[in-house]
């Protein structure tokens, strides 16, 4: 299993201008990887082996190469490479994609080393620091906030520097599948342990068991973020004042992106920690995205990435984690299957066959935790009530806090 950690980064100003240097040196070697790769004929382009082989050459060509430790170097190569097979993907999927665009200092802004040219040392520092040696660059001090696990391999070693200025260094770990937890036997699962999870409008989730987590709020900065962007519609583009403002900008949308993110991290823990299967809606979200209508809500549910991070943590924790197809678990009753049209509008569920009410969520939660089931080949037993997910007639959710879900669901440091 593959995760990362990633630490706030106090490079001293020397430290700090030599990571400028790197930075934009790599970028440099990035263009020239791709102005390599443009110029050769279509039927002949270099593939990354090829171009990993011309670094000896291009290093004594251009001097300013030779500056960077080999094994970044060639990670480097690997980016261009990365994404140039992303492209690919996209287009095979019928998106219309152009070209790789040359990357400019604003855009390129991270720098891995992979296997080599880094070290570690967590005695040096104190009250929770630690060091991090970069070959060529020096030690830069990092908050070590939560220790990499002894039974881990760190694979690569990323520096990044922030729109708002700040450095941050992240951690590439791996772990033997050995060493995690073992997830329960997919036998003895039932609803009593299991539980399907509808990510909602009104409520951020609702699950089968009968609990809602609220939104997080963020209009409070959703408005100094529309204070901030006009000021800088204001400033002159170019301008010492508009650089500023753009940091301060950044720094705001910073700090919704980490509101959101932590959220995030604190429910999917709480999930996994009290269930042993969790089962959630495989979704479209950039179709959903595309469609009219509540946009911004949607954007800032970042569900993909909750569902991500929810399969990580089922890994993480020994829980099944399963996606289930989306289509249709609103509509769908969860006691006789009949299929009704909800406007979004329309909160509740009620069945005009075989009578069953309650809150539309609640209804696709439970059918996400059916489908969950069939997924994994158990079956939904016909003669099981949905009363022993949750009461029939009912409209009220327990409500879960959000002050809960952060105790219960704090990582452990």
């Amino acid at each position: 299993m593959e995760f990362s950690h990633r630490y706030r980064a106090y490079p001293t100003q020397e430290v700090a201008d030599r990571l400028e240097h790197h930075l934009d040196v790599h970028r440099q070697l990035y263009n020239h990887v791709r102005w390599d790769y443009e110029q050769a004929p279509e039927n002949d382009k270099p593939s990354e082996y090829d171009q990993n082989n011309k670094l000896p050459e291009w290093k004594r060509r251009w001097p300013v190469f030779s500056e960077l430790h080999s094994k970044a170097a060639q990670a480097t190569v690997a980016r261009f490479h990365r994404n140039l097979s992303n492209l690919r993907k996209k287009k095979e999927k019928g998106y219309n994609v152009g070209r790789l665009k040359r990357q400019a200092p604003t855009e390129y802004r991270s720098v891995t080393y992979s296997q080599s040219g880094f070290d570690l040392d967590e005695k040096r520092g104190h009250d929770k620091y630690a060091y991090v040696r970069f070959s060529k660059i020096g030690w830069v001090k990092i908050r070590y906030s939560r220790p990499i696990p002894n039974h881990t391999t760190i694979k690569e070693v990323t520096f990044k520097k922030e729109r708002t200025g700040e450095w941050f260094v992240s951690f590439g770990l791996e772990t033997d599948d050995a060493d995690l937890p073992e997830k329960p036997d997919v036998d003895e699962l039932d609803a009593s342990n299991s539980v399907g999870v509808d990510l909602g409008i009104q409520n951020y989730i609702h699950t089968s068991d009968g609990k809602t987590v609220d939104w997080l709020d963020l209009e409070d900065d959703y408005d100094r973020l529309c204070r901030e962007q006009r000021t800088l519609s204001r400033k002159e583009k170019g301008s010492n004042n508009y650089g500023k403002q753009r940091r301060k900008v950044a720094k705001v949308k910073r700090r919704i992106r980490r509101k959101v993110l932590d959220y995030q991290h604190k429910i999917t823990t709480w999930l996994v920690r009290e269930y042993d299967a969790v089962f959630v809606e495989d979704l479209n979200v950039q179709s959903m995205l595309q469609g009219d209508g509540n946009a911004r809500n949607k954007q800032d549910a970042a569900w993909r990435q909750f569902i991500t991070l929810l399969e990580y943590k089922g890994d993480l924790y020994g829980c099944h984690v399963v996606q289930v197809e989306a289509r249709g678990t609103t509509k769908e009753c969860a006691r006789c299957s009949l299929e009704t049209e909800k406007p979004i509008w329309v909160r509740e569920h009620s069945c005009p066959s075989c009578g069953f009410e309650t809150d539309r969520d609640a209804n696709a939660a439970m059918n996400v935790l059916q489908r969950g089931f069939e997924e994994l080949g158990l079956g939904w037993p016909k003669s099981t009530p949905v009363e022993t997910v949750t009461a029939t007639d009912t409209t009220q959710f327990e409500s879960v806090s959000a002050s809960h879900v952060l105790e219960t669901g704090n990582l452990p440091s």
